[in-house]
């Protein structure tokens, strides 16, 4: 079957894929009208892709908000100690730790939409331990079965996501990855006003079960389809996600050439590692994932209510789905620019307002403690606006850039193995915040956030100085930019 457009000297003459027949117009004509039509159907097919693959994150962030508005209730309940608790939220971490170094090798062998499916059967076996927990044991077996299916799909959906995005799109459909997490987030929050911490275990299943039926109607990956030598699916799979009708040639010859050149070199030796083109788009993933989770928001999203507690807000359950409802917003936002403004720009104003806001949330708690009473309400106000404004900074661009990036710029032969070791710094860092959170907060809370603020500031450095522009370029022109 061709794909290639047909050019005569009085029209432009296409091939309508299941018919064979042909149809005349001028090309004035044709480019104005086809142009828009392709741009309406790659849209839709491409939307209706991420969209299914996105209740991964919203599990993801389900799984991460979930110790929030339920730590008072579960304390009560099953009469744990504020170190017991404070194993259960990490141990999610410590699951998503083993799911990331899986995840590379799992999804190389038998492919994106295969890894998230196993990825689904972990999370509602985990969900429903801990809807049914007497004990610490269920407790905590549930939430590393929860972690380990939520470490495999944070690094499968944003590889999935770039791999079937044209150009033009990949930044702001990336993007939906983090929105679909905060997302997650918000409904736990929101939840957790209404429901006890059993019931909403149970609702936590929920994106999974449909996450499974929902792969059924989408395509696989037509990079990996390429990768492992199956170019008639490959083929199809691009057709299908660009629209029918659509001339996919240019970007068949791109895709085949990319994975020529990998296939050359499937392995690599550990030495080879010092080469830069290696070794530098490593580090710039690994770096960033590592620094998104050591400012500090997982232990604002993870512990919110009782840090509002202390520091005065009366509704704090309230408040903590505000800041929810917030980083949705924002992220939204955030995912409609990163296309225009690019992924350096944002990261930078986002690491800048979260050093300003972590010192101020610091510098809040600071006086608090050397003033009368009489100014306790206004701190409480000026923590609440810091905490509101470094969640907002955080959407803006650390939250879901760095796993835009790892996708993009993470070579082939390498991508597998260092996706994996990029999500593992990830959830590893994330493990040291929830781990640490509540016993710093209960040792100062403004060294704390003092502490998050240092972390933020050398974020701007890191980003400044090594994070490369990857904006409106093809991930072959990533890959090529770092030889």
């Amino acid at each position: 079957m061709s794909f290639r457009d047909d050019n005569t000297e009085d029209g432009l003459r296409k091939p309508l894929l299941h018919t064979g027949s042909w149809y005349r117009m001028s090309s004035r004509q044709s480019s104005m009208m086809g142009s828009s039509a392709q741009i309406l159907r790659e849209s839709i097919s491409i939307y209706l892709c991420v969209l299914i693959v996105a209740l991964g994150p919203i599990q993801f962030g389900f799984t991460c908000g979930y110790s929030n508005p339920t730590q008072s209730e579960i304390t009560r309940d099953l009469r744990l100690t504020i170190s017991e608790f404070s194993i259960f939220g990490s141990l999610a971490n410590v699951g998503a730790m083993i799911g990331a170094i899986a995840s590379g090798q799992i999804s190389e062998y038998i492919g994106r939409k295969g890894t998230l499916m196993i990825a689904s059967i972990p999370n509602i076996i985990g969900w429903l331990a801990v809807s049914f927990a007497t004990d610490v044991s269920f407790l905590y077996m549930g939430r590393l079965l929860e972690g380990f299916g939520v470490g495999i799909i944070s690094y499968v959906v944003p590889v999935y996501i770039a791999e079937i995005s044209p150009k033009n799109m990949r930044g702001v459909l990336g993007s939906i990855n983090q929105l679909s997490v905060t997302v997650g987030i918000m409904l736990v929050y929101l939840l957790g006003l209404f429901v006890s911490w059993r019931v909403l275990a149970v609702i936590g299943m929920l994106p999974c079960m449909v996450l499974i039926p929902g792969l059924f109607f989408i395509p696989e990956s037509p990079r990996w389809l390429a990768k492992n030598g199956l170019n008639e699916d490959f083929e199809t799979s691009l057709q299908v996600l660009r629209g029918f009708d659509t001339d996919i040639s240019s970007e068949v010859n791109e895709i085949k050439k990319s994975v020529r050149s990998s296939t050359k070199k499937a392995t690599i030796r550990f030495s080879e590692l010092k080469i830069r083109r290696y070794y530098y788009p490593l580090l710039v993933g690994i770096g960033l994932l590592a620094l998104q989770q050591l400012s500090g928001v997982n232990g604002v999203l993870f512990y919110s209510s009782n840090i509002f507690k202390s520091a005065g807000i009366s509704s704090s359950k309230a408040a903590t789905f505000g800041i929810g409802a917030i980083q949705v917003i924002v992220t939204g936002i955030s995912a409609s620019l990163v296309d225009k403004a690019g992924r350096r720009l944002l990261l930078i104003v986002s690491s800048s307002v979260m050093t300003a806001s972590s010192l101020l949330v610091a510098m809040s708690f600071f006086l608090k403690e050397f003033t009368s009473e009489n100014w306790h309400s206004f701190f409480a106000v000026l923590s609440l606006v810091g905490l509101v404004a470094l969640v907002m900074a955080f959407g803006v661009g650390l939250g879901s850039i760095p796993w835009i990036i790892m996708s993009e710029i993470l070579p082939v032969s390498i991508k597998s193995l260092g996706g994996s070791v990029a999500t593992l710094a990830n959830w590893f860092s994330a493990w040291i915040v929830t781990m640490t959170a509540n016993l710093l907060l209960t040792w100062s809370k403004g060294g704390t956030f003092a502490i998050y603020a240092l972390v933020s500031a050398f974020t701007v450095v890191f980003v400044k100085l090594w994070v490369p522009e990857t904006k409106g370029k093809t991930l072959e022109e990533i890959q090529q930019s770092f030889r």
